[in-house]
């Protein structure tokens, strides 16, 4: 299972949309570093936060979310509180072949303040805007910023696609956009 190279992410965003809007070189001078790279492709965080909180006393249950365990926030920045977590969504689109399996890894400017990005799979023929779950371990308000790299997503292509695609089973989170909550 081969790591595809930034020649094979170029050629499959331009030629089949696999990534939407795409920044075919990486963009740094003063922001965390987002666009193509040798081996994958850093993502950005859209200005959309759901911040967890307990002010209303909210249990987190992935079979039957209550929406009161959290706040949303829209804007360039977002504060996430000590021992909290954030879920945002990646600005890019993405629509992944059917030969192809995507795992995700945190940008180390944020692993080196002790925030944690945490995203599963992106399965074959899964398409959408990624939710991401952005962790802060430290004892200390965190700053996540809009629009700028937020992890970097490798694309692994397989010896032969699969019997049964995500799209095939009709997954619950097909073609999400915005921050896509749990679903039974």
């Amino acid at each position: 299972m081969p790591i595809m190279p930034d020649s094979w992410i170029r050629r499959m965003a331009a030629e089949h949309g696999m990534i939407e809007p795409f920044v075919e070189a990486q963009r740094r001078e003063g922001v965390i570093s987002y666009g193509l790279s040798s081996y994958g492709y850093d993502a950005r965080a859209a200005e959309e936060f759901k911040i967890f909180t307990n002010v209303d006393n909210a249990l987190v249950d992935p079979k039957s979310f209550n929406e009161d365990g959290f706040v949303t926030r829209r804007g360039p920045v977002c504060i996430i509180p000590p021992n909290s977590f954030v879920l945002t969504h990646t600005v890019e689109y993405f629509r992944i072949p059917r030969d192809v399996l995507v795992i995700c890894l945190g940008k180390s400017t944020y692993a080196r303040c002790g925030l944690i990005v945490n995203v599963t799979p992106l399965e074959p023929e899964w398409e959408g805007q990624v939710t991401i779950e952005i962790s802060n371990t430290t004892p200390l308000p965190a700053k996540v910023y809009a629009n700028e790299g937020v992890c970097q997503f490798l694309f692994l292509q397989g010896a032969s696609p699969p019997e049964v695609s995500y799209a095939d089973r009709r997954g619950k989170y097909m073609g999400q956009r915005g921050v896509a909550l749990p679903r039974l």
